[in-house]
């Protein structure tokens, strides 16, 4: 039975109903009852009796056409659109003026049914009638130009080839909302799962729980269910982990502790379990309805839907970025850029913190819901957004794409194939959808002392930028994982209180095999007299004691860490291979070394507080004679003094 009748299909309903029977366009009596007893079931909401009837009244008058636009409005509203089609022609061919507004739904049948060149031209003639519906004019013009993209999109289709994840991860029953982990080893979906799995498989008998799968070998291990706490009798679903699979914001609705009717929650998985589920708390959540979050790789930024006042139309995407003390900050809608009066779904900022992918109907498309990508500029603002094309997208609702962190596989969820439930996909992404192609770093942050594990800030720096690319912290087991954007120069810098900062860095340029992760173990130094750092990150032109500007984001770590540490002493030492001289490599390591006291001392740091020296090459680390010994020889240290 079909509960929702469309607004078209009402307002006919109530204009002809203030007609008397001599108004009707049908002289037959018995046409007139027939179609009189079809508006009461209509009332009724018993739209199959109201079909029945309306065929009776066809049947004693065919030309009949207020019943024959009945007809077609229910046949539209239960999806059946080869018999909507079939009536609304009907009525064009017996008179093509008498209700303009069905062109509109028309258009939107045959679009439905791909069919859309004719849908093309059932919007155009609405258009060309010059009726002062403004909604119905909107609509006509975007079928009209969804129509124009997807003829074209069918003539230039995009390389896409599906592989069902296998019996692994997929089931009779429905499997979506795949995310996955930077190494692409924990892959988290959603599955609707029975209640009872004794009574029927489907309406109140139904829930959405998380269920996990690991891959090893190259193939994904058999599912296991995620359990309690994170899983109960409610539904959630829609959710999103972070790179190193060990954080997991989702979507749950209706829970007691809910602001609105669904509320966006987080969970940390501490050794092989998952924490206590916890509401994220306003501003993120408010009174109205929040779902399908995308963490940001990150940590710093998350993407959502949310009905709030204040967005374009719908469900919009908003995102809420993360301060330094670890609060949510008041949610941003991401404008036009990426949002429309109608809907938008699914967003999925990629690893390389810059690809966003969504699905929408509000920009061209093949009809319903289709997938699209933009990408972030370096001012901030979002590229327009692109159809990832057909036959990726079709006339069906598309969504809850997600790509790995190389760019190169896409996954997600399709019941395009008859025989099977809603089963979850990867397919090979073209090359001009893909992202950046992104590796990553993981390791352990301990005492260098005591090799106690460490909780720390861990933060990516581009060199050329100074600017941090990708943030993290460290379990409390010391784990990190941290995705690497390619082809750029980086600092690694890693703080915790009580630590000197730990620094680091490497190149992603010329990198072959970008597919292997940087390993690296963080010993953190405790803060006392005599312990240093090798400020790996401050870089001087050759033979020169000039300051490169790939040395301000270390400068800026070191300033920082004088700010936070208020009473330290320290000193800055100055360090050479042995190419030259003895007098120009001390004079050359002694002037480097107040460069860099000086730009301390220039930005706000007391002189008082720091001393500088020049060791020449008289402490080397390394062998002279080779070329990697001689580059760690030349090096800026920095020792706490008091």
């Amino acid at each position: 039975m079909i509960k929702n009748i469309s607004t078209i299909l009402i307002a006919f309903i109530v204009s002809f109903t203030c007609f008397a029977q001599e108004n009707f366009h049908t002289k037959s009596r018995k046409a007139i009852k027939y179609y009189e007893e079809a508006q009461d079931y209509i009332n009724m909401q018993q739209n199959y009796n109201a079909i029945n009837k309306l065929k009776a009244a066809l049947y004693e008058d065919y030309n009949f056409i207020e019943a024959h636009i009945v007809l077609a409005e229910l046949f539209f509203d239960a999806k059946d659109y080869e018999n909507a089609i079939r009536y609304f022609q009907e009525v064009i061919r017996i008179n093509p003026d008498f209700y303009p507004s069905l062109y509109v739904e028309l258009a939107e049948s045959q679009m439905y049914l791909t069919q859309y060149k004719d849908a093309q031209q059932s919007a155009e003639t609405y258009l060309s009638k010059n009726t002062k519906k403004e909604k119905l004019i909107i609509q006509a013009t975007r079928i009209l130009s969804n129509c124009k993209f997807a003829q074209w999109a069918i003539q230039h289709p995009v390389p896409y080839n599906p592989v069902n994840l296998g019996d692994s991860v997929n089931t009779n029953l429905r499997e979506y909302w795949p995310s996955l982990s930077a190494d692409e080893k924990t892959l988290v979906f959603t599955r609707l799962i029975p209640i009872d799995p004794n009574l029927s498989y489907s309406g109140m008998n139904m829930q959405e729980d998380f269920f996990i799968c690991t891959r090893e070998d190259s193939a994904w291990r058999k599912y296991k269910n995620l359990g309690e706490p994170i899983n109960t009798l409610a539904n959630e679903g829609a959710q999103s982990i972070t790179p190193d699979g060990k954080m997991m914001y989702f979507t749950s609705c209706g829970r007691p502790d809910g602001l609105g009717n669904c509320d966006i929650y987080f969970s940390k998985k501490v050794g092989d379990k998952w924490s206590k589920p916890v509401n994220l708390g306003k501003p993120v959540n408010s009174s109205y309805s929040e779902k399908q979050p995308s963490i940001s790789p990150d940590g710093t930024t998350l993407y959502f839907l949310s009905n709030r006042p204040g967005g374009k139309g719908d469900y919009d995407i908003w995102y809420s970025v993360q301060d330094d003390n670890g609060k949510w900050c008041e949610p941003i809608n991401m404008g036009d850029s990426i949002n429309t009066p109608y809907k938008e779904q699914s967003p999925f900022i990629h690893f390389d913190n810059k690809t966003l992918y969504f699905a929408s109907d509000g920009w061209p498309g093949m009809g319903n819901l289709d997938i699209f990508f933009s990408t972030k500029k370096e001012d901030g603002t979002w590229t327009t957004p692109r159809n990832i094309g057909y036959p990726i997208n079709t006339q069906f609702n598309e969504m809850g794409l997600i790509v790995n962190a190389l760019g190169n596989k896409a996954y997600f969820a399709s019941d395009r194939i008859k025989e099977k439930s809603e089963d979850i996909y990867e397919f090979d992404l073209y090359k001009e959808a893909r992202p950046s192609l992104v590796s990553y770093i993981k390791g352990v942050v301990f005492n260098a002392e005591t090799k106690a594990p460490l909780s720390a800030k861990i933060e990516l720096i581009d060199l050329n930028t100074a600017k941090t690319t990708m943030q993290s912290k460290s379990s409390a087991s010391g784990e990190f994982e941290v995705c690497i954007p390619t082809d750029k120069d980086y600092a690694l810098n890693v703080s915790a209180n009580g630590y000197l900062f730990f620094s680091e860095n490497f190149t992603m340029k010329g990198v072959n095999d970008k597919t292997k992760p940087f390993l690296m173990d963080v010993p953190m130094q405790p803060i006392k007299p005599g312990e240093k750092i090798i400020l790996k990150n401050i870089f001087f032109e050759t033979n020169s004691f000039e300051l490169k500007n790939t040395s301000i984001a270390e400068l800026g770590k070191l300033i920082q860490f004088m700010k936070d540490n208020a009473t330290v002493r320290v000193e800055i030492g100055g360090h050479t291979d042995n190419v030259g001289s003895d007098s120009f490599n001390l004079g050359l390591s002694e002037n480097r070394a107040k460069a860099v006291v000086d730009y301390i001392v220039k930005n706000g740091i007391e002189g008082s507080r720091l001393n500088y020296k020049g060791y020449g090459k008289s402490k080397p680390v390394a062998d002279n004679n080779t070329e990697e010994g001689r580059s760690k020889n030349r090096r800026t240290e920095c020792m706490i003094v008091q």
